[in-house]
């Protein structure tokens, strides 16, 4: 199992990629596969860290609760925009300045949990302790909301039960979104 340092910015890098994607792509459709995938992978990561991660510093940092709860707000603001962006269409005049917004206090965000506030709760814990968290933040991912809800709670345990009550919607309405991955043959025929 890999240190939760390297969960985390795995996640951070898929998401630089989804968003160079919809800003460099000229393909409406391509933009709304890698619309679903960016929301996605933001909605899951930001529940994840505010369940798993943020407690971890709270309980292994002295300035934890401190640096949990800036943590906790700057994701409140990224999630409001998430909220706008997640349903608008490329043709819609804000999608593009929504989400450049975005991605400016996301990568501000991240910069600071990859150089300063993670690197400090990686050598506050142990080699198991962070491959713990790791594991417990990938099964995390998997039981969250896949869709931004920021007028929910942040903070456990109140997250943990809106979430549980919102994500099998989410996953529901995924099956009928666009994703990245899927294989569309335009020409049936020729199969």
């Amino acid at each position: 199992m890999a240190p939760l340092m390297d969960a985390i910015k795995k996640d951070h890098r898929e998401l630089e990629e989804y968003y160079n994607i919809i800003v460099s792509s000229g393909d409406t459709d391509e933009q709304i596969r890698f619309q679903n995938k960016f929301t996605w992978e933001l909605a899951r990561h930001a529940i994840g860290e505010e369940l798993v991660v943020y407690p971890a510093l709270e309980k292994h940092l002295r300035d934890g609760t401190e640096t949990a709860d800036k943590d906790r707000d700057e994701h409140q603001t990224i999630k409001e925009k998430l909220q706008k962006f997640q349903d608008m269409h490329p043709s819609d005049p804000a999608f593009m300045p929504t989400l450049k917004s975005m991605m400016t206090d996301l990568a501000k965000h991240i910069e600071e949990e990859e150089t300063i506030h993670f690197v400090k709760l990686e050598s506050a814990i142990t080699p198991k302790e962070s491959e713990s968290l790791s594991k417990s933040f990938g099964r995390t991912k998997m039981f969250v909301p896949t869709r931004s809800h920021p007028n929910t709670p942040n903070k456990p345990p109140f997250e943990t039960v809106v979430g549980l009550l919102a994500a099998p919607i989410d996953h529901l309405a995924d099956m009928f979104r666009k994703w990245p991955d899927d294989v569309i043959n335009p020409n049936p025929s020729s199969e």
